[in-house]
């Protein structure tokens, strides 16, 4: 299927015009059940370079994966034949989903000739597979009452002071306030992801937050007085809606980020080196006991462990907020900066056999990939590793 074809399709079907098979191949071609989130993978894609008639890049791009795949090959004294297949590059810009396009095929025979299955060359055995994360939480009422929102019926959940707490059809849940009830004494909510999981929240305000997986916000059910100010543990994307009058506050490892009209991205997972704090919109003040900082769009503030913040003017925010477009981002990130994400979406714990190897990964991978594609796509770097149970196992 040529580009113009995919890209036909993809037209027809964001104007639901596709017939059922070519649905049923969209969602083959995108590993995913989800209409909307289809939606979303088709939009990204038409944006994409690939899509203008640009068939340079995926030459270059095959042409560096078949460099690694004879030096692998020539090491294990291997002869190789290669025939690359253009019907397979359409395919491959929309569903690879990683930089290293696999846009080649690759036969391997045997000394006595003998044809093998086609096979990539990796180290890594995963006696059974993993699915990814997915809308996981559970909200703790004031009262300690705890509510599972992945069970949770759609409609009402609760109601806390003077604000109604609702779950809607896609899987959110919205807080809003009774402007006319009576103000009664402010209570605090907790809405906690596992690790695999990861949820979407409006406050009393209308401020939206997006949880990652083992992550954690607390908050007033509804927000009264002169100030807004929430917590969180792991990482979390803020919309604020903004109020001169009202300010809104995170609090963070001892951090406080004050929303100037902002969209911005806090990562602080205990388990990562640092703190970081990445502005898309707007503006915000990051301060501790040591510093005060305010952030510009495009910048990312880096609290480390002795508190003092380093600035990074031209931060990389695509890869800041990828989590929350659906997407592991990686540039030049090392193995174990790898690893401890696919930890929480996978909930697997990690260890390594033998010395940690020192290489460096840059790709991307869709988050509703499952662990064995991952591990596919990773040993194209000579990333390898193996499964067993829950455990992802590292080895050199």
């Amino acid at each position: 299927m040529e580009n113009s074809q995919l890209k036909e399709i993809f037209s027809r079907y964001l104007e639901n015009r596709c017939t059922a098979a070519e649905v049923e191949s969209l969602i083959s071609y995108f590993n995913t059940d989800s209409k909307a989130y289809l939606r979303q993978l088709i939009t990204h894609e038409l944006e994409t370079p690939e899509f203008e008639g640009n068939d340079a890049h995926l030459h270059i791009l095959s042409d560096k994966v078949l460099d690694r795949l004879r030096h692998v090959i020539d090491k294990d004294q291997v002869v190789v034949q290669v025939r690359k297949q253009k019907s397979l590059w359409p395919r491959i810009a929309v569903a690879a989903t990683v930089l290293l396009a696999l846009s080649v095929s690759v036969y391997f025979i045997t000394r006595k000739n003998e044809v093998a299955p086609p096979r990539l060359v990796a180290k890594h055995v995963m006696q059974h597979d993993i699915a990814p994360g997915g809308n996981k939480a559970v909200l703790i009422l004031s009262n300690g009452k705890q509510i599972n929102l992945t069970n949770a019926q759609n409609g009402q959940l609760a109601k806390e002071a003077n604000a109604v707490i609702n779950k809607t059809a896609d899987g959110k849940v919205i807080y809003k306030s009774d402007h006319n009830a009576a103000v009664e004494e402010v209570t605090y909510n907790t809405l906690k992801t596992p690790r695999g999981g990861k949820f979407d929240l409006t406050l009393a305000d209308g401020t939206r937050v997006w949880l990652n997986a083992a992550s954690s916000i607390t908050y007033p059910s509804a927000f009264t007085g002169n100030s807004r100010q929430v917590e969180i543990t792991g990482e979390a994307y803020f919309e604020v809606v903004h109020n001169a009058a009202k300010p809104f506050r995170v609090r963070v490892a001892g951090q406080t980020i004050e929303d100037l009209g902002t969209q911005f991205n806090v990562n602080a997972y205990s388990d990562e080196p640092n703190i970081k704090a990445t502005l898309l919109e707007g503006s915000i003040r990051l301060t501790n006991k040591s510093s005060d900082l305010t952030l510009k769009p495009g910048q990312q503030a880096i609290v480390q462990p002795n508190q003092t913040i380093k600035l990074d003017e031209n931060a990389d925010t695509e890869e800041a907020v990828a989590w929350h477009k659906g997407m592991f981002e990686f540039h030049d990130a090392s193995i174990e900066t790898v690893m401890r994400q696919l930890a929480r979406w996978y909930d697997v714990d990690v260890s390594y056999e033998g010395k940690i190897p020192q290489r460096q990964f840059s790709g991307k991978i869709y988050r509703n990939t499952s662990a064995l594609k991952v591990s596919d796509i990773l040993s194209y770097k000579q990333i390898h590793f193996r499964l067993e149970g829950r455990k992802i196992i590292v080895t050199p």
